[in-house]
């Protein structure tokens, strides 16, 4: 068994920063004091840098299988373990579907081949496949994933009884893409009456608008109270949404929560003048006013969780005209070095990133072991030096698409180490080949 020593660290957990050392023993957190000492371990010495529980992202595209093109587990897990991401949750809608328990079986053993990062898949949820759903397992996966609201793929759920149906099926976490559908294809048809399939870039939050999203997820959460259903809004980008979640309980107690991504804290519909479809998502970057509610709401707990929803596309199909060009982009190599930019800039404390994408996720999902500094979980632990700047370039960028909507950007923090399990998968810069990836077990 393998052990490290983390010596002089400035350890983030648990709402505090502490300053000591950590001993990493095989795969697991085997000691957390001040002047650890060990003759067997290999030391690093982190010379004040953070140390932080691993980040956990509970959204993801990896594109595997069917669009690996743009994508796969294999390239996007090295990108997301670059930027300190240890474990993954990445969504069904693939070519196949992961829609039938027998396909998620089959992306379960894609990541046992191929990823560099822990992982997990959720089911989808589709108009015909309630039995499916009936028949998972509390813990086979991290939960269900229903588009209300069409994107990548067409996996969209519109009838109404069947919704209900799920809800009332499942104990499981529903995550839920929450755009209405019938707004969004009214918009579009207004707009191609006007430019044809080249509408402009900016009207993107016209037609992927406020009131789609603030309808269809004001819908979700009135359904998920009706029916007692365990609810999580991914990917909020609307102030009105925001007022939808509650703050006056403990995360552990709440039965319908909120997800915010970086692209909606960190973009505004000021940049498609300048990012044009490189910050086309869906749900669309909207106001700096919506920018500003969204933050808010990540700081007085109403939204509980950040995440990237990574989903990358080439160049190629980024550059087709706005009727054809598809939603999304990657994110998980720069998410950590964005957010800490906004605590270097006072937005948000150190402990409040490590709380949303460490802590919440690994409560909210009840992930085993994992998203804390604690003796006993698994060593899934990423150093970051505060003060190491780089730039963002096509040289440094690891995704398969092989751009960044952060291309340019100049980042003040660097990611300096990142284990997986108590294996270094990342050190200054070079990726490990060896695979210490683990399938996420959860205790529901």
């Amino acid at each position: 068994m393998k052990k490290t020593l983390l010596k002089n660290a400035r350890m983030v957990s648990e709402g505090e920063i502490t300053e000591g050392d950590l001993l990493i023993d095989g795969d697991r957190i085997s000691r957390i004091d001040k002047n650890l000492t060990d003759a067997t371990a290999r030391v690093i010495d982190l010379e004040g840098n953070f140390l932080l529980p691993g980040l956990i992202d509970d959204q993801v595209h990896f594109r595997e299988p069917g669009l690996t093109h743009k994508g796969d587990i294999a390239s996007e897990s090295r990108a997301a373990v670059a930027g300190g991401i240890t474990s993954f949750m990445e969504q069904p809608n693939t070519v196949p579907q992961t829609t039938t328990l027998k396909k998620l079986e089959e992306k379960f053993e894609m990541g046992a081949r191929s990823a560099y990062a822990n992982y997990s898949f959720p089911l989808g949820g589709t108009n015909d496949n309630l039995e499916e759903i009936k028949r998972l397992d509390k813990n086979a996966c991290s939960g269900i994933k229903l588009f209300l609201g069409s994107s990548t793929g067409d996996m969209l759920v519109d009838d109404q009884t069947v919704l209900e149906r799920i809800f009332r099926s499942t104990e499981m976490v529903i995550c839920a893409h929450c755009e209405d559908e019938t707004t969004i294809r009214e918009n579009t048809a207004r707009y191609a009456e006007l430019y044809g399939e080249d509408i402009p870039m900016k009207f993107h939050p016209e037609i992927r608008s406020t009131a789609a999203c603030y309808l269809s997820s004001s819908q979700a959460i009135a359904l998920a109270r009706k029916t007692g259903a365990r609810l999580h809004v991914f990917h909020l980008s609307t102030g009105k949404e925001t007022a939808l979640f509650r703050n006056d309980i403990p995360l552990s107690e709440k039965k319908i929560t909120a997800e915010a991504c970086i692209h909606h804290l960190w973009f505004s519909d000021a940049d498609y003048q300048t990012k044009g479809a490189f910050i086309k998502w869906n749900p669309a970057v909207k106001t700096a006013e919506d920018r500003e509610q969204l933050w808010q709401a990540v700081l007085d707990d109403r939204i509980d969780v950040l995440a990237t929803d990574h989903a990358p596309h080439t160049l190629a199909e980024k550059g087709q005209p706005y009727t054809r060009c598809p939603s999304g982009g990657p994110l998980v190599q720069h998410v950590l070095p964005a957010l800490m930019e906004k605590y270097r800039e006072g937005v948000i404390p150190l402990e409040t990133i490590v709380q949303k994408m460490c802590h919440n996720p690994a409560i909210l999902f009840n992930v085993r072991e994992r998203g804390f500094l604690r003796e006993g979980f698994y060593a899934d632990l990423t150093v970051v030096a505060p003060d190491k700047p780089w730039t963002v370039s096509k040289e440094n960028i690891l995704y398969k698409c092989g751009w960044s909507p952060f291309e340019g950007q100049n980042f003040h923090s660097s990611v300096l180490y990142t284990f997986v399990n108590g294996h270094l998968a990342f050190e200054n810069g070079r990726i490990s080949e060896e695979r210490k990836a683990m399938r996420l077990t959860f205790d529901r």
